[in-house]
């Protein structure tokens, strides 16, 4: 006994007994002011470079292609002809002047033209019309792909050698703006009076590959534009099963946390027998991933054997790991329902609190989408600039022509004396003292990504530390209960402690940046290292990982030690990290039986709405009449896991909601609801009485006529 409490005096003393304590300080004064004003500074300077790069910004420079001339497809006068046509595909691959190093590979030195629609024939001009007339060979329903303004009577073959006019047309499909071949990349066309020797075949596989990477992109943001809805619908049905969890758990904890294990061992058992079914009629079919290979077609992996035996094997571990924890754990999880019981009355007396994830999840919303708008604009800060280029400067008429200086394609006219001559796209310019900083602003913005999130996390985790801490310490509830414990608690943490937690965020922030630039190097280098310098640089990682891990958990903590006793951030995280060593057991265990019992309150809900979602997006449900039918998407996955996703972290149960360790009565059993199971020792150890007066009250049906307060110390 003496080495133990020898060991416990070692992380400091117990806080002694103050009756007159009745929750989360009020009287208070503001914590950090320091890094409270350095962060109100740093946020203004990033709402100036987001104004900077507004003003100078232009995302029609990404979001639209640009012709020949430097007009956008899509707008202004383009407006009914969103796609881009290139006259000659092939010249994107087979040209060696630098000018033909596409920008992100999608400029290309040859004619581009706006269209309404894409070609679907294949098509090109033969012997017999290179003497007619444009107008009798292009003006066609079907050909009319001519540069604006191109005489009607001009020879064919002088608006081949100017590129007005396309030589031939494939059968096209609009991709991410631009009219790109709808073959096999494998296979490359056979057209009339176009080579189909290895390089061109090869050019063009290679171009297919790239632009069919970048189409899954596209494929991705018009599947959650044709299901946004029924993802809406989704993530419903996933709150209502979660409140009615709340209800449930509430009333009835010990026989729903048995149906609940008993759930989700189901879904679990149902998954490998469906995986088992999959793979055994492709083996009998004999398709193998071998005859996939390496394709951008996620779709194709569906009907091979290996994926349905890999997701067999995981989940079959999965459900092993499961058992073996409920038989081990088994007594614990005992002392987990009990105290899941109370933290749902907690849940039930302060509903709002079921709701305030939505207002973090609209925080981060703002944070994240106002970063990639600033970046955006940033990145098309710089104007575009155009240079003289033709395919063959050695050609007749076009020595005299200077190449790759400047040029305007909407105000310079062109010298047709040189065939092909051309002004095209080559860059943005790097000019100006905004483009000059452009890297530093990114690298501004990015920061802000990273300390805003910590940020608006950090008031989360303290608000609703603050609102369950007053609920805790209201003797008599809910009528010692505060009117709005949520709302003070969020307005508390806003006047007092916004530098508090921008000092944690902080922190935290500089330990990711530290990942971010590691991982950074670690892909740069990949390729050049040895296995001393892999295995040194896998090392950092780690440690970078798990100082970040250790970092959140006691932040976590100090915030709710910031929002009990109003402290700085230091003096929060030394007491909270002296108060939870002195509980190291208690924490350990019960923080991770009782995150094991709400894993299975999560792994629940988002089951039976991935299971759900599964069979209406494949179209599984039948009879659900037209106002329900699945619509047809490229992955029948994405909403599954759009719908899926928010629930998982989210799914408003208790979480990490402990009470004090050893009671029983509820009249003093309350829950911090804190976002840690163990960080309710933070409130309740704290506070916590081992009077004998106490001890003998709470196994008797008498009135308790002790201290008004939770007692205590531990």
């Amino acid at each position: 006994m003496g080495g133990k409490q020898d060991g416990e005096e070692a992380y400091g003393k117990p806080a002694k007994y103050d009756p007159t304590f009745r929750g989360p300080i009020r009287n208070r004064s503001c914590t950090d002011i320091i890094c409270c004003v350095l962060f109100l500074v740093f946020i203004l300077g990033y709402i100036v470079v987001g104004v900077v790069a507004w003003v100078y910004g232009d995302p029609r420079q990404v979001l639209y292609p640009r012709n020949s001339t430097g007009a956008y497809c899509g707008v202004g006068a383009n407006k009914d002809k969103p796609y881009l046509l290139y006259f000659n595909i092939f010249s994107c691959v087979l040209a060696t002047n630098v000018i033909t190093v596409a920008e992100n590979g999608l400029q290309c030195p040859t004619t581009q033209v706006c269209v309404s629609s894409c070609p679907n024939v294949t098509w090109t001009v033969g012997a017999d019309q290179l003497l007619q007339k444009v107008g009798e060979v292009f003006y066609t329903a079907d050909r009319n792909f001519c540069l604006p303004g191109v005489p009607w009577d001009m020879p064919v073959t002088q608006s081949l050698q100017q590129e007005l006019c396309p030589g031939f047309l494939l059968p096209s499909t609009p991709a991410l703006g631009r009219c790109l071949p709808r073959v096999n990349s494998s296979t490359p066309p056979e057209l009339p009076g176009i080579p189909s020797n290895t390089t061109i075949s090869q050019g063009i596989s290679g171009v297919l590959d790239s632009l069919s990477a970048r189409d899954i992109t596209v494929k991705i943001f018009e599947d959650v534009a044709q299901s946004w809805h029924w993802i809406l619908v989704a993530l419903g049905v996933a709150l209502v099963l979660s409140l009615l969890f709340i209800l449930l758990l509430r009333l009835v904890a010990g026989p729903l946390v048995l149906v609940l294990i008993l759930g989700v061992l189901g879904v679990l058992a149902y998954g490998i027998y469906y995986c088992w079914e999959e793979y055994r009629v492709l083996r009998d079919k004999s398709a193998r991933i071998n005859e996939v290979g390496i394709t951008t077609n996620l779709g194709a992996y569906r009907n091979v054997q290996e994926t349905w035996l890999a997701a067999l094997i995981v989940l079959a571990v999965l459900e092993g790991i499961l058992l073996l924890l409920l038989i081990f754990l088994r007594q614990r999880i005992r002392i987990a329902i009990a105290l899941l019981k109370e933290a749902s009355k907690a849940v039930g007396q302060m509903m709002s609190t079921l709701f305030y994830p939505l207002v973090t999840f609209v925080l981060l919303l703002i944070c994240i989408v106002y970063w990639a708008m600033t970046a955006l604009y940033l990145a098309t800060s710089g104007q575009p600039q155009y240079v003289l280029w033709a395919p063959n400067a050695s050609l007749p008429n076009c020595e005299k022509v200077q190449m790759n200086t400047s040029c305007n394609p909407m105000a310079q006219p062109m010298n047709y004396s040189c065939p092909g001559l051309k002004c095209v796209f080559q860059s943005y310019s790097s000019t100006g003292l905004v483009q000059r900083s452009l890297f530093n602003l990114q690298i501004y913005g990015v920061l802000g990504l990273f300390w805003t999130i910590n940020w608006v996390l950090a008031l989360g985790q303290c608000v609703l530390a603050g609102a369950f801490a007053s609920f805790y310490w209201a003797f008599y509830k809910p009528q010692d209960i505060p009117t709005f414990p949520l709302s003070s608690a969020f307005i508390r943490t806003l006047r007092y402690h916004t530098g508090s937690l921008a000092f944690g965020a902080l922190i935290l922030t500089l330990v990711q940046i530290a990942r971010v630039i590691l991982e950074y190097i670690d892909s740069k280098l990949r390729g050049a290292q040895n296995p001393v310098a892999r295995c040194i640089m896998c090392c950092f990682k780690c440690c970078l990982w798990c100082l970040e891990k250790f970092i959140k958990f006691l932040n976590r903590n100090a915030y709710i030690m910031i929002a009990i006793y109003g402290k700085n951030f230091c003096v929060s995280a030394k007491n909270a990290f002296m108060l939870l060593m002195r509980n190291i057991v208690r924490v350990v265990v019960l923080d991770k039986v009782t995150d094991l019992l709400l894993l299975f309150g999560k792994l629940l809900v988002v089951g039976d709405v991935g299971v759900l979602s599964f069979f209406f997006f494949t179209g599984r449900i039948q009879g659900l009449g037209r106002d329900f039918e699945n619509p047809s998407l490229n992955y029948y996955w994405l909403p599954i896991m759009v719908s899926d996703s928010p629930a998982l972290p989210h799914c408003p149960t208790p979480q990490g909601n402990l009470t004090c360790p050893g009671y029983s009565r509820s009249p003093s059993w309350g829950p911090t609801s804190l976002p840690a199971a163990s960080s309710a020792f933070l409130a309740c150890a704290w506070t916590h009485s081992s009077s004998v007066s106490w001890k003998t009250w709470r196994g008797t049906t008498a009135p308790w006529t002790g201290p008004t307060t939770c007692p205590n110390p531990s």
